[in-house]
């Protein structure tokens, strides 16, 4: 007889007490937020809500093709491009500078304090950023483009310094051992290992800080925001339509060039 072979059944994993806690606290939690929150669905599909919500929206149309309202809209869609790309670009390059002694490189102590710096500035949001520096730097686009780097920076100083974490050590430290420079040997191992994904997340936040300085127009910084809040005011409906299919095009173009660039640099 043909001795018979052992067969290597897949062993199935079992739940630790630790996973079902965590998932029955998640389960609760989600019960929790409805049953204390006052979610009035049924006046939310009323007929009075829907008529009114319907009437309100036919005044969006039609939005306003003048040509010189069209130039200001260009003008500003510019101006929106220009604040996130100078905030993301400032935020990139202080990122990276604090990234590094977040990272550990320079001991536990930089470590601790550059990580609480980085908490506070992306703790809190560009609105809060921009109604701050808008005292100190007036109206326009100068303060949103502030706000949105302080923000940005530290969104990117964490996550930078986390891609030095996780980046192999020894490429730089056989450098280092061979007698080079250690900012050298930074800039040719670690830096070449990290800069795919330290630009993935600077073309994601770019993406994010588009939508964030056309949202920051709101309290005065410039741009498409602060157009859509004037003629919202105003109620000049027809001429707000026309300023937010100019924010849609704009966030749908940006997000087809970053993900176009992205494939490139994974290729």
């Amino acid at each position: 007889m043909k001795p018979v072979l052992a067969q290597n059944f897949p062993v199935r994993p079992s739940l630790q007490w630790s996973t079902i806690t965590l998932l029955a606290g998640i389960v609760l939690l989600v019960v929790a937020s409805f049953a204390s929150l006052p979610l009035k669905l049924h006046a939310f599909f009323d007929a009075e809500a829907v008529r009114t919500s319907i009437e309100f929206l036919r005044g969006f149309s039609p939005p306003e093709t003048a040509p010189a309202f069209l130039k200001k809209i260009g003008i500003a869609t510019f101006e929106t491009l220009a604040m996130s790309a100078i905030g993301t670009l400032i935020a990139a390059f202080l990122g990276v500078l604090i990234g590094l002694p977040a990272s550990g490189r320079f001991g536990n102590t930089a470590r601790l304090a550059t990580r609480a710096v980085l908490n506070v500035l992306r703790s809190i949001p560009e609105l809060v950023w921009a109604s701050v520096l808008l005292i100190a730097a007036g109206l326009g686009p100068f303060a949103g483009t502030l706000a949105l780097a302080l923000h940005t920076i530290g969104v990117l100083g964490r996550l930078f310094a986390e891609a030095f974490e996780n980046c192999s050590p020894l490429p730089e430290e056989t450098l280092r051992a061979n007698g080079v420079n250690p900012v050298a040997a930074f800039l040719y191992s670690t830096l070449p290992q990290c800069s795919p994904q330290l630009m993935s997340y600077t073309l994601y936040r770019w993406e994010n800080n588009i939508r964030a300085a056309a949202i920051l127009g709101v309290v005065g910084a410039g741009g498409l925001g602060q157009m859509l809040k004037f003629h919202l005011s105003l109620f000049q409906m027809q001429q707000a339509a026309s300023v937010i299919v100019a924010m849609l095009l704009m966030v749908a173009v940006v997000d087809g060039v970053s993900f176009m660039l992205r494939r490139l640099m994974t290729k």
